[in-house]
């Protein structure tokens, strides 16, 4: 059996060099092959959350507040004047359309809005000024509340209208976690 098997594999390699195939494989080899070149899907970094690490738990550090850079383009949740907890990317105000700076208080939240004057809406909006005109919220949505992509790679650039916009992942973190009436301090 063994002499049958090279004598076939001698056989295709003459085959091969005349008539010019290049390569046989066995059923093995190809589904190897095709392993090695199938890509898997990757979520995208505006999707995920800013830092590798966990996100810090709240109920630990009761006087924590949420500090805004906007010359940094980052949000920091801080649980004391110099010890940051977890950092974020994000994207304040343009310059047209500026980011209010101060200190102010987490208000109302909600899982989604859209506004169609400005045709864009986004997910896990938190308030922080005019009971919703100033938000934390996710990268922009469109009306059929799909994400612009576009919009998702301006993260870490001036972009929105006045409101902070995160990476989705830690807009519904502050969504879900931030309590009521925390302090945000934005500069």
């Amino acid at each position: 059996m063994r002499k049958t098997k090279v004598f076939i594999a001698g056989l295709f390699a003459i085959l091969g060099l005349t008539v010019g195939i290049t390569a046989i494989a066995t059923p093995t080899q190809m589904a190897t092959a095709s392993a090695k070149t199938t890509k898997t899907a990757k979520t995208p970094s505006w999707k995920q959350p800013s830092e590798k690490k966990a996100y810090p738990n709240l109920k630990k550090h009761k006087k924590a507040f949420i500090k805004v850079s906007i010359a940094k383009q980052r949000v920091y949740i801080m649980a004391s004047k110099k010890k940051v907890l977890y950092t974020m990317i994000c994207s304040t105000g343009k310059k047209s359309s500026p980011t209010p700076t101060g200190t102010f208080h987490i208000q109302n939240r909600g899982t989604h809005f859209y506004n169609a004057s400005s045709k864009e809406g986004a997910n896990y909006w938190t308030s922080f000024k005019y009971w919703g005109t100033y938000l934390f919220h996710s990268v922009p949505v469109n009306a059929h509340g799909k994400y612009v992509v576009s919009e998702a790679k301006k993260l870490g650039k001036r972009a929105s209208h006045g409101c902070v916009r995160l990476r989705v992942a830690d807009a519904h973190w502050i969504y879900s976690h931030v309590p009521y009436n925390m302090k945000v301090v934005i500069h």
